[in-house]
């Protein structure tokens, strides 16, 4: 019988067929799509004509399409719907991956083909991305260690694969101590708690198969059971649990893994000629260098510090004032900052929250998108991998664009955090392909689903990054969407993050979930004058995780993990009473694989563009500016990697921003 991951789909907008993929579907499909890469990259490598950009770089954009079909579909459901049997696949699957791309880039066959045209490329007459494609390609060899021979090439390929091993690991740990833990909680045990929060914890008890609510370390409870519990005793158990999450010992605990992640990164980075990971793995970024990252964060990191430890001040006064003693910690600065935005702007979330409806907040994105870039959507049916997924059509004028899938709640089997991903990414070559594309996210669900307004910058972010995949326009896959810079493929989705804000869009979709009416204008008032509220907390948590990343990469492995972590944290002065977003056991975007790995410092480095991109909108004196947005999709939406991103950057504002608009967005400016 034909594997039904393999077949032609013939499915609405070549969608994967989910209803009758099974996992067991997936072993087999891997391997029958591994032998024919391979036979591809044979059949290039092998060939006995003189090397040509269409015999050798197109040819490897081609090669592989079973292996990417394979690919989109397991990862998509190992992430978010895990199970036991995916669990065991990805465990198996990681190595053989790591070894198969291994095996690419160490091709001597393959790279000489690669080295002779990049000698050659300005004979080539090559269009403006066909030169890039042809960078890339080179570059991307070079940097995973093509023309290693011998002892250095076959430990590259043992490094790669356990760091693959390594990863995986990483990730299903962190899944595990996520999936495990959650406090009960009796009736004396939920003074303070608002009734969405008490409606959502009821709704956890029940998928736990207990009788009373509960509190479990998806973000979108635990956060707001710090923020409203009044049972001090109760937010230290739950903040602790959550800090700890990836440090608990046991089968699970992530710490030696983190450290052999370290020492095998910096191992890799030497055999390619590099003083340390970090330096190796800036390079090709826009940053370019541990040096000017660390400038930048530490640009930030001053004044942000400044800001936190006079709230952590206020914030000690109000506990003391409410009979308790001792200094703030951790558990308490949700709690005292809530009461606080309440006496200082009058505005309680357990009272904003019901305007901010999770499918009034898509229909905001989606109507933003309209007005930008004249995009549609109309909701379809189509089989998907889980009952809470929904699919929209997305059309321009009357033609099809792309397909949208979004995947917002929280459950046991989907790992923590937002991400987007393209399960088809746009291409002309070697033919014609749109998007498909997955915001997926972590919201508790209810009915209606309710959302805080962190969550709503969410729902927007993600659908940022949805649109750069949407509206690329480029002709090769491999620089299609956001394949481009990890320091810039933040700027579309925090720059979408601006038009939450925008008084129009919250005036319109804001409205109550009982009663239909729209958010008050003083309420409205109070969302837009406290949007920099506690953002000192807020960037203290942030940057002192990716100052932890940069510095762990930029030295020689530490000793002990734990003990390293706490001496970058104690030379930076980190306030007692904020933890690190991310903590070295629980940093999944950096030892969950290494797309951050060095770079977790990219969403404030393209936080520097979104705050001066927006601005061309202010100066155009309308968020909504047709010729502004024209530009803006010419210029960086439709490109993907196609252009340097500094290149694509000053196209769009005509040139590079300073870190003033940032401070100044972040309300941190003096």
């Amino acid at each position: 019988m034909t594997n039904p991951i393999l077949q032609d789909w013939d499915t609405p907008f070549g969608l994967a067929p989910f209803d009758t993929i099974s996992d067991e579907d997936f072993e087999p499909a891997l391997e029958e799509a591994l032998a024919a890469h391979r036979a591809d990259i044979d059949a290039i490598s092998c060939n006995a004509d003189t090397p040509t950009f269409a015999n050798t770089i197109e040819a490897l954009e081609a090669a592989g399409e079973a292996l990417n079909k394979v690919l989109g579909v397991f990862f998509t459901v190992a992430g978010a719907d895990s199970t036991p049997r995916r669990e065991e696949l990805q465990r198996q699957f990681s190595p053989l991956l790591a070894a198969h791309f291994a095996e690419i880039t160490s091709n001597n066959a393959l790279f000489a083909r690669v080295g002779a045209l990049w000698a050659r490329k300005d004979t080539l007459r090559l269009t403006d991305e066909q030169a890039r494609v042809l960078m890339l390609t080179h570059r991307n060899f070079v940097r995973a260690g093509a023309g290693l021979e011998g002892e250095p090439e076959t430990r590259m390929k043992a490094i790669k694969g356990r760091l693959a091993e390594l990863g995986t690991a990483f990730g299903q740990n962190l899944l595990a101590d996520e999936r495990d833990w959650f406090l009960e909680l009796g009736p004396e045990d939920t003074a303070g708690l608002p009734e969405f929060l008490l409606d959502a914890a009821k709704a956890a008890g029940q998928d736990k198969g207990v009788d009373n609510p509960v509190i479990t370390l998806s973000r979108s409870l635990i956060a707001p059971f710090l923020q409203f519990s009044k049972r001090r005793d109760l937010r230290e158990v739950a903040y602790r649990a959550w800090a700890a999450r990836g440090a608990n010992d046991g089968k699970t605990d992530n710490r030696a893994i983190a450290l052999e992640t370290l020492e095998l990164r910096q191992e890799q980075a030497a055999l390619l000629g590099y003083h340390d990971f970090a330096t190796y793995k800036l390079e090709p970024e826009m940053a370019g260098t541990p040096e000017a990252v660390r400038q930048l964060l530490m640009d930030v990191w001053i004044p942000a510090r400044a800001r936190a430890e006079e709230d952590q001040a206020a914030l000690t006064a109000m506990m003391q004032a409410d009979g308790v003693n001792g200094p703030l910690e951790a558990w308490d600065w949700r709690y005292y900052s809530e009461k606080r935005r309440i006496a200082e702007h009058d505005l309680d979330e357990a009272e904003l929250k019901p305007y901010l409806q999770l499918d009034r907040m898509i229909e905001a994105a989606f109507a933003c998108a309209n007005r930008l870039f004249g995009l549609d959507f109309q909701q379809v049916d189509v089989p998907l991998y889980h009952p809470d997924c929904q699919a929209w059509e997305v059309t321009r004028n009357g033609s099809h664009v792309a397909l949208f899938i979004g995947d917002y709640f929280a459950r046991p089997s989907k790992r923590s955090g937002a991400w987007c991903s393209a399960m088809r990414a746009q291409a002309r070559f070697p033919k014609t392909q749109t998007p498909i594309v997955i915001n997926v996210c972590n919201f508790t669900k209810g009915h209606p689903a309710l959302l805080s307004y962190d969550d709503a910058r969410t729902v927007f972010h993600e659908f940022g990054h949805a649109l750069h995949q949407m509206l690329s326009d480029v002709t090769y896959e491999s620089v299609s969407g956001t394949s481009v810079a990890r320091d810039f493929v933040e700027l579309p989705s925090q720059l979408y993050e601006h038009w939450l804000e925008v008084p129009e869009v919250l005036s319109e979709f804001a409205t109550h979930a009982d009663t239909g009416e729209t958010m008050p204008k003083d309420m409205l008032d109070k969302v837009l004058a406290a949007a920099t509220y506690d953002m000192g907390f807020q960037t203290v948590e942030y940057v002192a995780s990716a100052l932890v990343d940069l510095e762990l990469h930029n030295a020689a492995p530490p000793a002990d993990l734990m003990t390293a972590q706490g001496e970058i944290l104690a030379d930076l002065g980190m306030p007692r009473a904020i933890g690190m977003r991310h903590a070295s056991p629980h940093f999944a975007h950096v030892f969950a694989g290494d797309g951050y790995s060095s770079r977790y410092y990219s969403y404030m480095w393209s936080e520097v563009m979104d705050a001066d991109a927006f601005g061309a909108f202010e100066d155009a004196d309308d968020p909504f500016d047709p010729d502004t947005s024209r530009v803006l999709e010419e210029t960086i939406l439709s490109s993907g990697g196609s252009q340097a991103p500094e290149d694509l950057y000053v196209a769009f504002r005509g040139r590079l921003p300073g870190v003033e608009a940032l401070l100044k967005g972040r309300g941190l400016a003096a």
